[in-house]
């Protein structure tokens, strides 16, 4: 039976490593991609469950990437859950409409990470 997979998108080596820990304690494999093209590129040949993506990154950021993934048929079914200090009611709205599941504020609490889980394919 093939394990969970999440993929965890940051640019922030300190986000990314929290992250990874909580899904790895929950059970789940977790790969990590420090840009919007890396996630792109692991989004199409891993086909994660689940992807957690940071907003605001350098070059291509998680809106734009998360655009990309919904516009690709190979990745259009994988949810996005969005992981960022960008966490305003209109940042809310705004995630929803890039695609994303949900948003989530950092800090968050372990907790947070789990509920996103639901949303996995």
């Amino acid at each position: 039976m093939p394990s969970n997979q999440a993929l965890v998108v940051d640019d922030s080596l300190a986000d990314q490593t929290h992250l990874k820990t909580i899904l790895q304690d929950a059970g789940w494999m977790v790969t990590t991609a420090a840009t919007g093209e890396q996630a792109l590129e692991k989004a199409r040949s891993l086909k994660p469950n689940i992807i957690f993506m940071d907003i605001i990154m350098p070059q291509l950021d998680g809106y734009g990437a998360t655009r990309a993934l919904r516009s690709d048929p190979e990745t259009k079914e994988i949810p996005v859950v969005f992981v960022s200090t960008k966490n305003t009611k209109a940042d809310q709205v705004w995630a929803k409409t890039q695609g994303g599941k949900a948003l989530i504020g950092k800090p968050f609490a372990s907790e947070q990470i789990i509920d996103a889980l639901q949303f996995a394919v």
